[in-house]
């Protein structure tokens, strides 16, 4: 979950200026399970299954090329199970990178530092995919809990866990509401006019994306003094200000439920990942049941969640 910054981990934004977020891992989880195949080949079952002789044979861009770095060839066999479904701005290809990543370490019983996993997913997507993606989701999978990251122009990341007060925690987790759209979208499609528009400064992005920065690092603060209504004040400026980075980032729909939940005292909040759709998230310190009411007549379910500080972990190694 995004809590300030985002945007800046894009490369067409860091790599010149340097970028800052704030992100909080929750407690919905990517499962991956790997298992040595008694036959021949290499089968690969998520929404759907492969079963192949070759890495190169795979579709699923992810696995074949984590294969291919790794020198996986053959008698393995993996599925994944997510708690929720991809497309929907939770960052589930990022986890799923990370958890992969660190199946596949395990089994091949190589040690890799949590730094060194996220960058190697970053690594995957960003140049031997060439998705137009940035650094948090991997990052914040393979870190947990609630952290700011900076990163250097050179795209060097420094992870700095905010040691909130027990308080400060309990208030983010009851006062930060995710709401499903039911709205799947492309993030890449997204993400790339972001880019593009950042690169060429199309409507003032790169001021816009400096905004955000100084946003994110204010809300640091907020959190850090447990000044939560401020928080929630600088959620609802990033989105201001963020709507305005690329097209396609919100829709008449989602402008509709963010005033409603806002009328009924949401103090601020945004459209978790590149925008479009996806989950709806707002902050309230008070008024939640008639935010919830209110979300409830427009059709959208709440998704509840709390925040995970252990980062992708091993949960069994038979």
């Amino acid at each position: 979950m995004p809590l300030g910054g985002g945007g800046t981990d894009l490369p067409s934004y860091y790599s010149k200026y340097g970028g800052f977020f704030l992100s909080g891992a929750l407690d919905k989880h990517m499962h991956i399970v790997l298992n040595r195949r008694f036959e021949p080949g290499l089968r690969v079952s998520y929404s759907q299954t492969e079963i192949v002789q070759d890495p190169s044979q795979i579709k699923h861009p992810i696995v074949r090329e984590a294969f291919k770095l790794l020198g996986v060839k053959d008698r393995i066999e993996i599925v994944s199970l997510a708690d929720v479904p991809a497309s929907t701005g939770l960052g589930s290809s990022g986890s799923f990178a990370v958890g992969l990543l660190r199946a596949l370490y395990a089994y091949l019983r190589i040690t890799k530092s949590r730094e060194e996993i996220a960058e190697v997913a970053c690594d995957i997507a960003m140049n031997r995919l060439q998705e137009p993606s940035g650094k948090q989701d991997e990052y914040v999978a393979s870190f947990g809990g609630i952290q700011a990251y900076e990163i250097a122009r050179d795209g060097y990341v420094t992870v700095q866990d905010l040691k909130l007060d027990d308080d400060v925690v309990a208030d983010l987790e009851a006062g930060l509401m995710m709401f499903y759209t039911g709205i799947q979208r492309s993030a890449s499609e997204i993400l790339g006019k972001q880019q593009s528009n950042i690169s060429s400064n199309q409507g003032d992005a790169v001021q816009k994306m400096h905004a955000i920065k100084a946003i994110g690092r204010e809300s640091k603060k907020a959190l850090q003094g447990g000044d939560m209504k401020r928080f929630g004040e600088l959620l609802h400026e990033h989105w201001l200000v963020k709507r305005g980075v690329a097209s396609g980032m919100s829709t008449d729909k989602i402008d509709l439920w963010y005033e409603i939940a806002r009328r009924n005292g949401a103090i601020g909040g945004k459209i978790i990942g590149a925008g479009g759709g996806g989950f709806l998230m707002v902050y309230c310190e008070n008024g939640r049941q008639q935010v919830r009411a209110a979300l409830a007549k427009e059709g959208l379910s709440e998704f509840r969640f709390g925040f995970d500080f252990e980062g992708s972990k091993v949960i069994s190694d038979i």
